[in-house]
């Protein structure tokens, strides 16, 4: 290879290195800042004044005294080769150059210096220790090539002294070089080494997370393919032979086909429901349709189904209203307190059905002293010859309804009555804490971590103002509550006489 190829090469290289030299490390965290014990953080900062306390004085005292340099020249140098070892902790890169500039200095001015005869130069004992520390502390932050021209500045400067003045070098210059080169080593060897180490162990993290993320999704999906082939199949059949049972079944009375119609109806909204599930078990990106959440002024329809089915059920709901005999805006409750509201009546009206089917059923909301007050009571099964629908439940609805008492910051009492009843109270405040979960809205706009805070207030005013709309809805049905009332007291008797018909 010719010297003109060479030439070029070599002084990219250099280039290279003038530019490693002038580009400090990014980070400014102190060395070992990373460790997880707090003593290892902090000992960088104690090596660092141990050695600043202990050279600073020896360095002037060594320069004064043995080498018999001005005390000013001497006290100058003292300061500059031990004192920047404090700024070594954060930024080592320009502490080097404050204290490799105050070295070759200090070195010059020994040439002058009277007691420079028979002591060690370019580099006094002090000197070469102070630069050792800095060297250790380059090593643990700065990068390979940084290092090699540090190193490579360090020997130049020493072999160009020992050339200056060959009668008064000692040896310190070629000493300096091999310490120097062997701190630098070892300091990017164990840098690298523990940085190994914390990439193994985010990567063991990562892989431990996906795994779990991976085994979330396959259950996820399990569930959807059960939820899918099982429920899903069964929801189906039910909802074609309520549909059809009007046209295979002759002289059916007309209270029988509303029922079939009832069920039928039922049947659709359920798999609708599980059809939104499905999507969102199927995939995380998948956002379920964006369809008004039921609240209170649905309570209405959920107890007259129930009513179908053949639990006698009243409903009272006592808000406070405004001069217009509107809901007042005040003291409307948010819209996630009406749907956990909603939620909760549906659970309990759902487990009267199944385990205590005829019995009387009162149902209150309210709304005293800033909360939601819901009451849920019913009596005993006035047919206790007839086994209930389940004569054994998994507890997993009385979770669920503390769960959403919780999200909103409410409390839940539920427990057997003396009589043989069941009793479910709870008492949600009417603006949930701003620390507690709310569950989404699908009305209003999703959002995300990087929305702002003024985003959220907006979503909840329109949340708000949805929830007015609905609960202004709510009192005009509230006229017809005497009609209502008339209405359900014939539950018992017609559901009985439905289910005769349909059985003949």
């Amino acid at each position: 290879m010719s010297v003109r190829a060479v030439a070029p090469r070599l002084r990219a290289e250099l280039r290279s290195l003038r530019t490693a030299l002038a580009t400090p490390a990014a980070s400014h965290e102190p060395l070992l800042g990373h460790a997880s014990s707090r003593v290892v953080r902090r000992l960088p900062y104690v090596v660092a004044f141990l050695f600043t306390v202990v050279l600073l004085p020896v360095t002037i005292q060594l320069l004064s005294n043995e080498y018999r340099l001005q005390g000013g020249l001497a006290g100058a140098l003292g300061v500059t080769q031990a004192a920047p070892l404090l700024l070594a902790v954060t930024r080592p890169l320009p502490a080097w150059w404050i204290i490799f500039t105050a070295d070759v200095l200090g070195a010059l001015a020994l040439l002058t210096a009277d007691g420079n005869a028979g002591r060690p130069w370019p580099w006094p004992p002090a000197v070469i220790v102070g630069y050792l520390v800095l060297c250790l502390a380059l090593a643990l932050r700065e990068s390979r090539r940084t290092l090699l021209a540090v190193w490579l500045v360090t020997v130049a400067a020493s072999l160009v002294l020992g050339f200056v003045s060959p009668e008064l070098s000692e040896g310190t210059n070629v000493l300096l070089i091999v310490l120097s080169g062997v701190v630098l080593l070892l300091g990017a060897t164990l840098r690298e080494r523990a940085e190994a180490q914390r990439r193994l162990a985010e990567q063991e993290t990562i892989s431990e997370a996906e795994r779990a993320q991976r085994t979330l999704l396959e259950e996820r999906a399990r569930i959807a393919r059960e939820l899918h082939d099982v429920v899903a199949h069964h929801m189906s059949v039910i909802t074609v032979q309520a549909d059809s049972a009007p046209y295979r079944i002759s002289e059916m009375p007309e209270a029988a086909r509303e029922e079939f119609g009832s069920i039928a109806a039922t049947a659709r909204e359920s798999l609708t429901e599980m059809r939104r599930l499905l999507g969102v078990l199927r995939s995380e990106k998948t956002r379920g349709e964006r369809a008004p959440q039921p609240g209170l002024e649905r309570l209405d329809q959920l107890v007259e189904a129930t009513v179908r089915a053949g639990v006698p059920a009243e409903l009272d709901i006592s808000l406070p209203e405004g001069e217009d005999g509107a809901a007042d805006e005040v003291s409307a409750p948010a819209p996630t307190v009406t749907l956990s509201a909603y939620r909760i009546v549906q659970e309990a009206l759902a487990n009267v059905v199944r385990h205590a089917p005829g019995a009387q059923t009162r149902i209150s909301v309210t709304a005293p002293q800033g909360f939601l007050s819901v009451l849920v009571v019913n009596g005993p099964s006035p047919e206790p010859e007839a086994a209930p629908l389940e004569t054994a439940g998994t507890g997993h609805g009385l979770v669920g309804m503390r769960e959403r008492v919780r999200l909103v910051g409410g409390s839940l009492e539920a427990g057997p009555l003396p009589d043989g009843g069941f009793r479910v109270a709870a008492r949600l405040p009417l603006r949930p804490p701003v620390t507690a979960l709310e569950e989404p809205h699908d009305t209003a706009e999703d959002t995300g971590p990087e929305d702002s805070g003024q985003d959220r207030q907006r979503a909840d005013r329109k949340r708000n103002k949805q929830s007015q709309q609905s609960q202004q809805k709510q009192q005009g049905k509230r006229r017809q509550d005497k009609h209502r009332q008339s209405k359900r007291k014939q539950g018992k008797k017609d559901s009985k006489d439905t289910r005769g018909s349909a059985t003949a």
